[in-house]
C-alpha cells in the first residue's frame, strides 16, 4: 500500500513537471511571437536581432558563390520567351500577369513607391516627358513619390500629378563629367534611403531621366530585388557582355561567368534591399577610386557584379527598358519604357 502511494505521488510530480514545461514553452513562444509582431508593428524590426523572423529573412537572399561555372541562362528559347530563371526568379513579360488581380492585392497594402531620377545640367529637358508619361502609365492609382536630384531646381517643370503623388526636388552639386554623375548616383541613393526613404517608402525604383513610358508599368514589377535585362544584350553570349574585365577593378567579372547583362537605367526592390545594393556598390566604387580605376560602364558595371552574386528575385524583360532607335522584335510585344533618342554631344558636359 505504501509503495502504491509512493508511485502515485511520483506520477503526480512528473505530470505537474510536464505540464509546467509545456506551459512555459508555450508562454515563451507566445511572448517571442508577440515581441516579433510588436517589432513589425512599430517599424523597428531591425532591433529584434534575435528573432526567428529576421533569421528567416536573411535566408531569402540568393547569394551565389564566386567562381561557380554554370550554363548561361537564356531569355529566348526555341519555343519562344523564357519566363523563369534557373534560380526560379520570374522574368516579367506581356501575358505573364493579370494587372487587375495584382492591383486588387497590392491596393490593400497601402504601399508607397519612391522613384529617383537624376536631372543634372541639360538633362532637365527630359523631365517633362518623363513625369507626364509616368503619370499616364507608371503605378497608376498608387502612391508615388518622385525624388529628383538636380543642380538646377529652378528648371524643374510643374507637371500635373494625380492624388497621393508628389515631386521632391533635391539639390546636388554640378559636375563637369557625365561619368562622375553616374559614379555618384549609388552614394546619393544610399544616403537618401538612410535619411528618408527607410521611413517614407516601401519600394524604390531608380530610373534614368532620359526615358519615357509608353505602356503599363505596375505592381507586377515589385519584388525584393529587381533588375532589368538590357535590350542590347539579351541574345548575346556572356563572353561578349560589356562587363568590367580588368581583375584590378572591384567590378571585375571573368568571361566564364555571367547570367544576363542588366541595364543600369532600372534598379528596384524593397527599400532595404536596394539600400544594401547601393551601399555595396558605393564601397566598391570607393575602392576603385582610391586606385584611380573607373569601371567600363561606371555604376552599371558594379551593378552587374552585384547581381551576379546576389541574384535578383525578379527580372524585368526588355519591355521595361527599350531604346527608341530600335525596332520592336518578335519577342517584345509591347514597349513599356524606353530610352529616348538624343544627341549626347549636345546634352553631356563632356565627350
Amino acid at each position: 500500500m505504501q509503495r502504491q502511494n509512493v508511485n502515485t505521488f511520483l506520477l503526480v510530480v512528473v505530470g505537474m513537471s510536464l505540464t509546467g514545461a509545456i506551459y512555459l514553452g508555450y508562454t515563451y513562444t507566445w511572448f517571442r511571437c508577440g515581441e516579433q509582431r510588436q517589432c513589425l508593428k512599430s517599424g523597428e524590426q531591425r532591433k529584434c536581432s534575435n528573432s526567428g523572423l529576421k533569421e528567416h529573412q536573411k535566408n531569402l537572399y540568393m547569394h551565389s558563390p564566386q567562381g561557380l561555372l554554370n550554363k548561361q541562362p537564356s531569355v529566348v528559347g526555341p519555343e519562344g520567351i523564357i519566363s523563369l530563371t534557373p534560380w526560379l526568379a520570374p522574368i516579367v513579360w506581356e501575358g505573364s500577369f493579370d494587372s487587375m488581380l495584382l492591383d486588387s492585392i497590392y491596393k490593400q497594402q497601402n504601399i508607397t513607391i519612391a522613384t529617383t531620377v537624376f536631372a543634372l545640367g541639360k538633362y532637365t529637358q527630359f523631365l517633362t516627358a518623363f513625369l507626364e508619361s509616368a503619370e499616364q502609365h507608371y503605378f497608376v492609382g498608387f502612391r508615388v513619390h518622385y525624388y529628383v536630384f538636380t543642380d538646377k531646381p529652378e528648371e524643374i517643370p510643374l507637371v500635373k500629378l494625380d492624388k497621393e503623388r508628389q515631386v521632391v526636388v533635391l539639390k546636388v552639386p554640378s559636375s563637369t563629367r557625365w561619368q562622375e554623375i553616374t559614379l555618384r548616383r549609388m552614394e546619393m541613393v544610399e544616403n537618401l534611403i538612410e535619411d528618408r526613404l527607410a521611413y517614407e517608402a516601401d519600394y524604390i525604383f531608380c530610373l534614368d531621366v532620359d526615358t519615357k513610358f509608353y505602356g503599363h508599368w505596375g505592381v507586377e514589377t515589385l519584388g525584393h530585388l529587381v533588375g532589368v535585362i538590357h535590350p542590347g544584350y539579351y541574345e548575346t553570349a556572356r563572353e561578349q557582355f560589356p562587363y568590367e574585365r580588368r581583375p584590378e577593378s572591384q567590378a571585375f567579372i571573368p568571361s566564364t561567368e555571367g547570367d544576363f547583362y542588366y541595364g543600369g537605367a532600372v534598379i528596384g526592390g524593397l527599400v532595404k534591399d536596394v539600400q544594401e545594393l547601393t551601399k555595396t556598390c558605393r564601397v566598391q566604387l570607393d575602392i576603385d577610386a582610391a586606385k584611380s580605376i573607373e569601371a567600363a560602364w561606371q555604376e552599371e558595371s558594379h551593378l552587374n557584379k552585384y547581381f551576379l552574386y546576389n541574384k535578383p528575385s525578379k527580372l524585368l524583360s526588355p519591355e521595361y527598358l527599350w531604346q527608341d532607335f530600335k525596332a520592336k522584335t518578335k519577342e517584345v510585344k509591347i514597349i513599356r519604357f524606353s530610352q529616348v533618342i538624343k544627341n549626347y554631344a549636345a546634352v553631356r558636359p563632356n565627350p
